[in-house]
């Protein structure tokens, strides 16, 4: 099974009953109960941000043996489920804990990139991740680097997939971001170099010149 080491080693940090249920999910899906296995996930995602940058790996290879398996789908409509209802109250989990709230768009834009359909995105996230980022994108947010390191990390994984799914909305989350680098009195210096990376890399067709890595990079650094 590929990356499968790479799971096992994701999930250590649950404990033995719930490693045991993951592992048997991975393999043998048909015998555990699927809801809990998705609610599992998404629980520890939201309070893990490694691991909610590496969840969706997980799901994609529970999704692709469910299918092989008895061609069924109940742990991506459990999943999506769960991602909804996370998704309907993500003001309220902004204000309670910005941390959760990044982990949150982590792990959706990471599901986003890794399950697909005959494979194309699935359109049922195409709009909860534009409309994730759009709230990245706020002036409140933007003073936050947590969250404009969490947008910036997104649009590199999963922004040229979402452009050919909207290139509309990806023009007007663009708009915003200018906007907000050259308009913006409360973004810190580090949030100024991270939007003007993302801008570089848009405009230069999803990927940065080995000039402006450098550049970009050693300052970070630094």
């Amino acid at each position: 099974m590929e990356g499968s080491g790479k799971e096992e080693y994701k999930i250590q940090s649950f404990d033995m009953e719930t490693q045991k249920l993951l592992k048997t999910a991975l393999k043998d899906p048909s015998a555990v109960d699927l809801e809990k296995v998705s609610n599992v996930i998404v629980d520890q995602s939201l309070k893990d941000q490694v691991f909610s940058k590496e969840a969706g790996r997980i799901c994609y290879t529970i999704v692709q043996a469910e299918a092989k398996q008895n061609n069924g789908n109940v742990f991506r409509r459990n999943l999506l489920t769960r991602l909804q209802q996370e998704f309907k109250g993500r003001e309220e989990t902004r204000k309670r804990s910005v941390q959760e709230w990044v982990c949150y768009v982590s792990f959706i834009c990471n599901v986003f990139d890794y399950l697909k359909v005959n494979n194309m995105p699935m359109m049922a996230l195409v709009h909860p991740v534009y409309d994730c980022l759009f709230r990245l994108a706020q002036p409140d947010s933007l003073g936050n680097e947590e969250e404009v390191d969490c947008l910036v990390l997104a649009l590199h994984r999963i922004g040229e997939q979402l452009e050919r799914m909207s290139l509309q909305r990806m023009d007007e989350l663009f708009c915003l971001l200018r906007d907000g680098f050259l308009l913006q009195e409360s973004l810190t210096s580090l949030g100024r170099l991270l939007l003007l990376e993302v801008l570089e890399f848009r405009a230069g067709g999803w990927t940065l010149s080995e000039t402006a890595q450098k550049y970009y990079y050693s300052e970070v650094v630094d």
